[in-house]
């Protein structure tokens, strides 16, 4: 689907968080390629950080950014697996005020391309929480860009037509 240039271009604020028990800020490669997609795009990367796999971290951490009026989007990187350590889903079941399903599907339709069928394996997903969209990307380098590169960098873009996810932001906590 088309970029209408004739729109004008609404840069918005998210905050990236990665999710691991092995990775810092020195070598989060896959919280790099998203910041730095993030960045080219022309949004505000205004918060990132690392956090281990502990559903009571995480779930603080994403209260604190959905509290936060400055943040429009937060995207997640790891913890969507199926070890006994991966929860960010179940973390973002904690905070979520509706499921956005789709996402997860799409997700796994465009990575079946690159993994075949391991992609089952990946529990990608997104939700709304109190104004706030949360997209839960796994941690690899490849999940992360065909996460960006197949959803995210559309959706998050204003200008994107026949609809986008950045039009909605000011109607999320309509009654």
């Amino acid at each position: 689907m088309p970029i209408d240039e004739s729109r004008t271009f609404k840069p918005i604020n998210i905050a990236l968080l990665t999710v691991s028990d092995t990775r810092t800020a020195k070598d989060d490669t896959s919280g790099d390629i998203l910041a730095e997609r993030i960045e080219k795009k022309g949004h505000a990367l205004i918060y990132r950080t690392v956090r281990k796999d502990d559903k009571s971290v995480l779930v603080a951490q994403l209260h604190q950014w959905i509290d936060d009026e400055e943040v429009d989007v937060i995207i997640t990187t790891g913890g969507t697996g199926l070890t006994g350590r991966d929860i960010t889903p179940e973390a973002l079941n904690s905070v979520k005020d509706k499921d956005i399903p789709g996402f997860g599907e799409l997700f796994r339709y465009l990575s079946i391309e690159k993994i075949g069928t391991s992609t089952v394996q990946s529990r990608a997903c997104a939700v709304v929480a109190r104004g706030t969209y949360i997209f839960a990307l796994p941690g690899s380098n490849g999940a992360v860009k065909d996460g960006w590169d197949g959803i995210l960098d559309t959706q998050l873009d204003s200008r994107h037509r026949p609809c986008n996810f950045v039009e909605l932001i000011p109607r999320l906590l309509e009654k």
